[in-house]
């Protein structure tokens, strides 16, 4: 795969049938009364197709072996750092473009968290606070997490992208109703909602760079494929959420907060932090909930299904300079067809979450299902040729709210026969070939304050 357009180059049949009908938008309330919330059970897509428990419960636990623990040259993507005061250190990288992300680490703790892993789950914490956090008060994104550092510790961003603290919020929560709190660093609780003020509360601060991550460090200089430095600039943070429009921005600085991430956009989520999060801001996430859930009919081609990597707040696809396929389904935008999926699993509050996943599983079967490309527009024209077992895994994952059509039988297959991802492309593919295995096997579970693991 080749390298994912992110921040790093911003600072350098059924679906056929309704074929061009978009749904209309919800405003559905959500009650306790819907859903794997209300009833604790999650669905079990791979019981469903005919797999036992204990084969389930085997390619789960081999799964997080290999990309946790396996051959470091060619399956891990976990790795151990040593200690601190605070205890053991680990990291999740992408061993393609040999960084650390607030993605990769977030997402590893909530995959930690799942298959009850505490040891690995405070290892990245403890890492991701030792090295991500932003503790220079000079630095406009103080309180924040530096998304992308190398391995050793040293910055290659001063700033955050909120898919990170969106997953380390939840994941922290969840570990608290799972495990309990401990103290400092390990009261998850607390570590949560630090995080959730931080997201919505976060000051407007503008200052002139180079900037620090922590006190003490060199200032980072942000450089050009070229090598070259740019030039000091003044930058402007604030919150990681647009007020007016309830949602979450693609950055949280001058120019990146005036539009969206539709892969960003995490209803489930928000409906959690509305009940379990800082009193004060329970409202917003509740209709940032809403909102999503309307974003994702927005952002969707009529008859494919496919969105773009980045929209404007009215869902209309926005370009960039830096991304220029920022426009189109891209690597961002394999995780939006799971988000609404997973949401519609857990609350059942979003009446076209069926509509868009048969959409979108339709249109890719009739690609070929074992050849789909893993870029488009999004009328449907293929723009690479490579075939992606993240892609697919994610697209499974939309099945959660699909209806039992031969489409959602071919990717549910598809993902079992699908090996553990291994060598350079591991990080992103693996990642979200695990997540999806354990939302499409029931075992992605909403951790709930009694630890019941509804």
């Amino acid at each position: 795969m080749p390298c994912r357009f992110s921040l790093g180059l911003l600072l350098g049949c059924v679906a056929t049938a309704q074929a061009g009908a978009q749904p209309a938008p919800s405003t559905a309330p959500v009650t306790r009364a819907q859903g794997a919330f209300a009833t604790g059970r999650h669905p079990n897509l791979m019981a469903e197709a005919g797999h036992s428990e204990a084969e389930i419960q085997a390619r789960l636990n081999s799964a997080f072996e290999q990309l946790f623990h396996g051959d470091k040259q060619t399956q891990a993507i976990y790795y151990e750092a040593g200690r601190n005061s605070d205890g053991p250190l680990a990291y999740i990288t992408d061993v393609a473009n040999h960084d650390v992300r607030t993605e990769g680490m977030s997402y590893g703790m909530m995959a930690a968290v799942q298959m009850n892993r505490k040891a690995e789950f405070d290892a990245i914490w403890n890492w991701a606070n030792t090295y991500m956090l932003i503790t220079d008060p000079a630095n406009p994104s103080a309180g924040y997490y530096a998304w992308s550092m190398n391995s050793d510790g040293t910055p290659r961003s001063d700033g955050p992208a909120p898919d990170g603290e969106e997953y380390f919020a939840m994941s922290l929560l969840f570990a608290a109703h799972r495990w309990g709190n401990g103290s400092g660093l390990y009261d998850y609780q607390a570590q949560a909602e630090r995080i959730l003020r931080i997201m919505r509360h976060h000051p407007v601060v503008t200052a002139t760079g180079p900037f620090r991550i922590h006190p003490a460090d060199p200032p980072f200089v942000p450089r050009g494929r070229d090598g070259k430095p740019f030039p000091p600039r003044s930058t402007t943070v604030g919150p990681m959420v647009d007020e007016a429009h309830s949602m979450i921005v693609f950055v949280p600085s001058a120019g990146g907060n005036t539009f969206s991430d539709p892969s960003y956009h995490l209803p489930h989520f928000y409906q959690l932090w509305a009940m379990w999060g800082p009193p004060e801001d329970r409202e917003f996430w509740r209709r940032a909930a809403t909102v999503s859930r309307n974003y994702f009919v927005a952002v969707t081609g009529p008859n494919t299904g496919l969105s773009a990597d980045y929209t404007n707040f009215d869902g209309s696809p926005h370009r960039t300079p830096f991304n220029p396929h920022s426009a189109d389904f891209s690597y961002d935008s394999w995780r939006t067809a799971s988000n609404w999926a997973v949401d519609q699993a857990w609350f059942e509050a979003n009446p076209n979450a069926q509509v868009l996943s048969d959409r979108i599983q339709s249109f890719l079967t009739s690609q070929g299902i074992h050849t789909f490309a893993d870029q488009y527009t999004l009328s449907g024209t293929p723009l690479s040729t490579r075939h992606s077992p993240g892609m697919v895994a994610t697209t499974a994952t939309s099945g959660l709210a699909a209806s039992h059509t031969a489409a959602r039988a071919a990717f549910l297959a598809e993902l079992w026969n699908t090996s553990v991802p291994s060598g350079e492309q591991r990080y992103y593919d693996g990642l979200l070939y695990f997540i999806s295995m354990l939302h499409t096997t029931g075992n992605f579970r909403i951790w709930m304050p009694d630890a019941s693991g509804k």
